[in-house]
Parts: C-alpha cells; sequence; structure tokens
C-alpha cells in the first residue's frame, strides 16, 4: 500500500539534502585548498662578473724563419799550385788574419827573384842614362853636342826611368801572388771541414774552394710577411725594418727553439723588402739577433714571433664572455640593481685568451662572463664565484 509523505516530512528532507550538498562543497573545496600548488618567486640566476679592465695589449705575428750567419765567407785559393799545409783544426774557431793553408810556394818565390833582379837592372841602367844626360847637356850649352845627341840621351833615360816602374810593378805583382800562396783567414769565425786534401791541386784549373768560415756570433732571421700584414702595420703607423723614437717599443722578435723552448735573446726588425714577390705575395723581412753562446745554427727553421703592435690603455674583455651572432658580438652587462643589459660592442684583435674592445664598453662596468645562457635583459641576477677560481682553491688545499 502506497504511503504518501507528509508536507513536515517533505521539508525535514529538503533540509537534508541541502545541508548534505553544502557538506560535499565544503569538504570539495577545504581539499582543494590543502592541495593547491604554492606560488613560489623564482630564483634569480647566479653568474659570474668580472671588471672590464685596461691594460697595455702587445699584438704578436707568428711566422716560419731561418737563421742565417751575420757573414758567410768562402776561403779560395787565388794562384795555382799543390796545397802543402792545413793549419787549423776542422770546425774551431778561427781568427781573422790567422793562417789556414800554405799553397807551394816555389814557382812564385823564383818568379819574384827574378823580377827584383830585372828591376835592379833597369834601376842601373836608368842611373847610367842619368848620368850620360849631364853630362850632355854643358856639352850642348858650350855647342860641343849636337841637339841629337841631346834629344836620345833625354829619350834613354826617360826609356830607363819607365823601365823601372815596369819592374817595380811586376815585383809588386809577384810579391802579391807570392802572398796569395799563405792563405789567411778573411774574418774570425767557426771554420767548416777542409773541401780538398793536401796534396791537391788548387787554383786555377783546380779545385779553389777550400773551406768556409762563418760568423755566427750575431745571426740574421729572415721570414716572409704578407702584404696584408704591411696594409696593418701602416695602419698602426709602423713602418717595418725602421726604428722610430717616438715610440717606446720597437718591432722586436723572439724564436722559438726545436725543443719548444723560447730563446732568451730578442732580435729587432732592421730591414724589410721594399716590393712584393709577385709569386707568393709576400715580402721578406729580416731581424738581427744576439748568438753569444752559438745555440742558433745557420740554416736552421724555425717559429717566429713578431711584436707587431702595443695598444696602450686598451678596453679588454674575456673572450668567454662574448656571445657572437650574426647580428655582432654583445656581452651582458650588470648594472647597479643587479639586472642586466644586452649590450652590442665593436671587437678589436684578439690576444691571449682576451679580445679588445674599440667601442661599446668603458672600463670598470661589470659583465657577465660566466652563466648568460639563462639570461634575458632586464633580468635580475646573483653573483657567485666562478667554477675556475673554486678548482684553483680546492688545488691550493
Amino acid at each position: 500500500m502506497k504511503r504518501f509523505l507528509t508536507r513536515k516530512e517533505l521539508k525535514l528532507k529538503k533540509k537534508q539534502s541541502i545541508y548534505a550538498a553544502i557538506g560535499i562543497v565544503i569538504i570539495i573545496a577545504l581539499y582543494l585548498f590543502l592541495t593547491r600548488e604554492k606560488h613560489v618567486e623564482p630564483e634569480a640566476p647566479i653568474v659570474c662578473v668580472a671588471p672590464v679592465q685596461q691594460q697595455d695589449v702587445e699584438l704578436y705575428g707568428e711566422y716560419v724563419g731561418r737563421i742565417r750567419a751575420q757573414q758567410f765567407v768562402e776561403v779560395r785559393a787565388r794562384v795555382e799550385g799543390f796545397l802543402e799545409q792545413m793549419l787549423f783544426a776542422e770546425g774551431t774557431y778561427v781568427k781573422r788574419n790567422q793562417i789556414l793553408f800554405v799553397i807551394n810556394q816555389d814557382q812564385y818565390r823564383a818568379k819574384a827573384d827574378k823580377v827584383r833582379a830585372q828591376l835592379k837592372k833597369d834601376e842601373a841602367q836608368a842611373r847610367k842614362a842619368e848620368r850620360d844626360l849631364e853630362r850632355i847637356r854643358p856639352l850642348y850649352q858650350q855647342n860641343a853636342a849636337s841637339q841629337l845627341d841631346l834629344d836620345n840621351a833625354v829619350a834613354a833615360y826617360e826609356t830607363a826611368v819607365a823601365s823601372v816602374g815596369m819592374s817595380r810593378a811586376d815585383l809588386d805583382q809577384a810579391e802579391l801572388e807570392l802572398g796569395y800562396t799563405i792563405v789567411r783567414s778573411p774574418i774570425s769565425g767557426q771554420i767548416s771541414e777542409r773541401h780538398v786534401d793536401l796534396g791537391t791541386l788548387v787554383g786555377g784549373s783546380g779545385k779553389s774552394l777550400l773551406a768556409t768560415i762563418v760568423k755566427s756570433d750575431t745571426v740574421l732571421v729572415d721570414f716572409s710577411m704578407t702584404a696584408l700584414d704591411y696594409l696593418k702595420s701602416k695602419e698602426r703607423n709602423v713602418t717595418l725594418g725602421q726604428k722610430d723614437s717616438t715610440r717606446s717599443w720597437q718591432p722586436t722578435v723572439t724564436i722559438t727553439l726545436p725543443d719548444n723552448s723560447v730563446y732568451e735573446q730578442k732580435g729587432v726588425v732592421d730591414f724589410a723588402e721594399p716590393q712584393v714577390n709577385p709569386k707568393t705575395g709576400t715580402f721578406s723581412v729580416r731581424a738581427e739577433m744576439a748568438n753569444p753562446e752559438h745555440v742558433l745554427l745557420p740554416g736552421q727553421f724555425t717559429k717566429v714571433k713578431l711584436l707587431l703592435d702595443v695598444r696602450e690603455n686598451a678596453t679588454v674583455v674575456p673572450q668567454k664572455s662574448l656571445i657572437i651572432e650574426k647580428g655582432g658580438a654583445y656581452v651582458f652587462v650588470m648594472r647597479r640593481d643587479s639586472t642586466v643589459e644586452k649590450r652590442f660592442i665593436e671587437l678589436g684583435p684578439e690576444f691571449q685568451n682576451n679580445m679588445v674592445v674599440e667601442r661599446g664598453l668603458a672600463p670598470g662596468e661589470m659583465i657577465v662572463t660566466e652563466g648568460y645562457h639563462k639570461l634575458t635583459p632586464g633580468l635580475k641576477v646573483r653573483v657567485g664565484e666562478a667554477p675556475k677560481a673554486e678548482s684553483e682553491e680546492q688545488k691550493e688545499d
């Protein structure tokens, strides 16, 4: 049998439904409140910064050079004869005018003696001709001798004097050739091994090259530079091969030895070829370098490092702080309020791990060196220590 609810019961039932719905809503709201994600303010990224510095920057160029002796002399036989003596030790240091070789002198001494005797004969004839002329002149003045007699006496005297002059010249030549049989060192330096053996016919139809002498207390370093290097040096008002007293520096050269060590002495560029070789597009440059210990050997190839320019008080930044894109190079500059600014700059030459900045930065400004990949202009940052510095501290500990 169907039972109908009373009005009072219906009203009570409705209230219970409302209360139940309100309870469910409260439970859901409470659940959402308790499980909501908390809004956390993002932390400022940590970056490493460094101040923009000013310093004197030395710009170098590297080339391949060849060592050359300051003097290289070939000792040759100037007269023909058999080589009799060698009066030096091969590979040693010889002094200027030191006797090196002796060539057989017999024929040259005999020739000198013969010419000397001829000179004495001519001098005797000249004295006789002079006495004859002195006798003829007073006779001619007294009309006791004819004009022909006087002319003959004068001619005989002049001929005798000319013969004396010729004999003296022949004697000088003979003594000079005799002197050439003693071969002396033209310079002081290191002498090579002999090129001929004793008893060999040298000079004339024989071999004339006896040895070579190298003076290497000072050496020359030859290397080549491009025409572009020349134009760049002109832009910096540097003329290679000429000293400029108005500069505090000169184009100096340092070289690297075969064991990769740097030679302690420095050289100065003293010559530059005035024209470019059209085949290679380069021009030759020469530097003079002291070599007191003979460490550098002539003919040796070496690496040459040439000081091209010194930029005084240049603005310098580390290379690792640069960001290079199609639009140019820029860095992030940290302002005083710890926000960063994107700053485009004009770059100059590179040196070591730094770059010269021509314009765009002022000395003392703080630039981001590490951590710039996560930055956007206007973002606030925090300054941290560079990882490199941390690793160095760990090594010191």
